[in-house]
Order: C-alpha cells, then structure tokens, then sequence
C-alpha cells in the first residue's frame, strides 16, 4: 500500500512515518512542501498516487488559536476540506487527524464515538469544521485522539507537557499543575500503530477514538511521571480557573475507544505507555 502522511516530522506523524515504514510505501510531506490550506499545492500529492492519505497536519496551540482564527481555519477546516476533495478525486481513503476538543466537556464520563459534538474553544470548532470537511469523501477514517506525547515532541509547542514537567522538577523550579481537568493520555506510538491497524484489516469507514485505555487529572498524569522518573519536586494543585488562559478548555473530555472495541482492537492503559516512553527516553529504569 502506498501511504502519504501530511505533517510527517510532527509529534504524531513522526511515528506515523516510522510504523508505517515497516510494510509499507511511505511518503512524508511537512508544511515546507506541501501547505494543506492550498489546494494548488496539495495537487502535488496526485503525482505520488496514494492509496491512503493520513493528514497529521494541524495548528494546534489552543490560545493563539483564538487570536489567529484565518490560521485555525485555513490549515484545519480549509486543509481538511482540500485533503478530502483530492482524495475523493484519486480514488483514495482520508485520514484526518481530530481531537477530544470537539466535546464540551460536561458529560462524567469517557467520550464515545456517538456522544453529540459541542466544541467551547476555536481550536475544537475548527477540527470539528474539518470532521465535517472530511466526510465529503465516503472513503474517510477521522481518528479522535487526546492529550499526545511522543519522542519527536510537538515542535509547535516546544516537546511536550512529560519533558516539561522533568525540566522544571530536575531545575528545582515550582510546579503547578491542575487537579479538575480530565483527559485520556496518549502516546503517539500506540496511536501510530492503531492507525495502521485499521488501515490493514480495514475497518468500516467512519468515526474511531483513538486513546491509551483510562483516564486521569493532569495532575495524576504529573504524579505519575514523578514516580516513574524517581523525581520528587514540589507540586501544587491549582484549579482550571487560576490558568491564565485565553480559550476555554473542556473540565472532562476522556475518550472511550468504544468502536475499536467492538471490531477486537484493543489500545493499552495509559500508564504502561507511559512507562515505556519514560524507559524509551533515557528518564526512568527499565523493570527487570
């Protein structure tokens, strides 16, 4: 099979780009040859003729999101509106890239697949706009996935919040983290290989959630990384309402893989991939 992965030097399409390999023909593109909100530009891919199309590409920092609404649009509604026409065109199945912003936040429990949408930030509503975009072409998979970490690191955001996190507790600095937001962490691995999963027994088209099993305040995720790391900084809980922020962020917005479930496929809980990333990256000792 051959496979184009847009934002392939990302966070995500990284490890897109490196489990895909293994079986597969692979073409990467960054935003340096191939700018998703061109559809001129996005014509390039018609000369590689792909079977699949994984589009990675996203502006993603939530805050500047509310500031540069022709950015958040342009690349994550306009882009997924051009990557899905051109694919429909060749022939070929969409993958867009989604996120747990797309829900409000207000429901107790794990997110499934059929819960009804209600992004609160302009970041949800433009990756919900670019869901919508998507289903233009029936071949489309939209993979919702949440609060990633990978060993590439989000280059947008400056790595990721587990290096931010060990940065600031090996130099000693004051750590706050919040205790009333909920989500479903998620390694870039683990998702990397799903996607791979459900491109090669081909699932039925449509909506899957994309997430490590269970879920945990940012806070637990921070405990969990100190222990895991042996590192014991100060750590001082904080509610939603002390960050200075400008774009609302939904209180609880973990996601439930429930069709995944239902097709056999099952994603690991997120503190063993976190474990595995933490021994990966040279920061915790690998269990004997």
């Amino acid at each position: 099979m051959k496979i184009a992965v847009i934002g392939s030097t990302g966070q995500l399409g990284t490890d897109v780009m490196k489990t895909m390999r293994d079986e597969h023909e692979v073409i990467g593109f960054t935003h340096e040859n191939l700018e998703v909100s061109d559809y001129n530009s996005c014509l390039k891919l018609k000369e590689h003729h792909p079977d699949v199309i994984i589009n990675t590409a996203a502006f993603h920092k939530t805050d500047q999101c509310e500031d540069e609404l022709v950015r958040t649009f342009s690349v994550n509604a306009i882009g997924a509106r051009n990557i899905a026409t051109l694919s429909k065109e060749i022939g070929a199945t969409t993958i867009f890239i989604s996120t747990d912003y797309v829900f409000d936040g207000n429901k107790k429990e794990p997110y499934t697949e059929d819960d009804p949408t209600s992004p609160i930030n302009s970041y949800g509503i433009s990756k919900l706009a670019g869901e919508l975009y998507t289903k233009q072409n029936p071949k489309h998979y939209i993979a919702r996935v949440a609060s990633l970490f990978g060993k590439a690191g989000a280059s947008g955001k400056g790595g990721n919040f587990i290096e931010t996190m060990i940065s600031k507790a090996k130099n000693k600095e004051a750590i706050s983290v919040v205790d009333d937001m909920w989500m479903s962490p998620t390694y870039t691995k683990d998702a990397a290989d799903m996607l791979k999963r459900i491109i090669e027994t081909k699932l039925p088209f449509g909506t899957y959630h994309v997430a490590n099993q269970g879920y945990c305040t940012w806070l637990q995720f921070a405990q969990e990384i100190f222990k895991t790391a042996n590192l014991n900084p100060a750590l001082k809980p904080i509610k939603t309402h002390q960050l200075q922020v400008k774009a609302a962020r939904p209180k609880f917005s973990a996601l439930k893989n429930s069709k995944l479930s239902e097709s056999g496929l099952k994603m690991r809980e997120w503190r063993t991939a976190l474990h595995e990333y933490l021994v990966e990256k040279g920061h915790a000792i690998p269990p004997v």
